[in-house]
């Protein structure tokens, strides 16, 4: 076996364009449909896990002092607990809206390929 033919086909292979097939197709779709649930649940649980923080902060009297504070950080921080709570569900339903969208798409591509891989294992 010659070594250095192997090496120069996997460096040319790192140059020559890539062929986009079916199933990058199908990753990329599936990417597209899961991506924006993913960033909003990300987003949204970040900023509401800080105004949890800083309601705790409010109540243990890090920030600020007396009475009124510790109520209002109370409040403040089961604010942030409740729709921390809540972004699990409403990233659920943006995820099934969206795969509702896109279902038909996705079923089709997947039955496609499947049926290639058939045809190929046959032949």
């Amino acid at each position: 076996m010659n070594t250095q033919k192997i090496i120069a086909e996997s460096i040319a292979k790192e140059y020559l364009p890539k062929e986009e097939g079916r199933l990058h197709a199908l990753k990329k779709l599936d990417t597209k449909v899961k991506r924006p649930a993913r960033i909003f649940a990300y987003l949204f649980g970040s900023a509401f896990s800080l105004v949890a923080g800083t309601g705790m902060c409010l109540a243990m009297q890090v920030i600020g002092s007396g009475t009124t504070m510790m109520i209002v950080g109370i409040a403040v921080g089961l604010v942030g607990f409740t729709v921390c709570a809540v972004n699990y569900p409403i990233y659920r339903k943006i995820l099934q809206k969206r795969k509702e969208k896109y279902a038909y798409e996705i079923v089709e591509l997947a039955r496609r390929i499947c049926e290639e891989t058939d045809a190929e294992a046959i032949g």
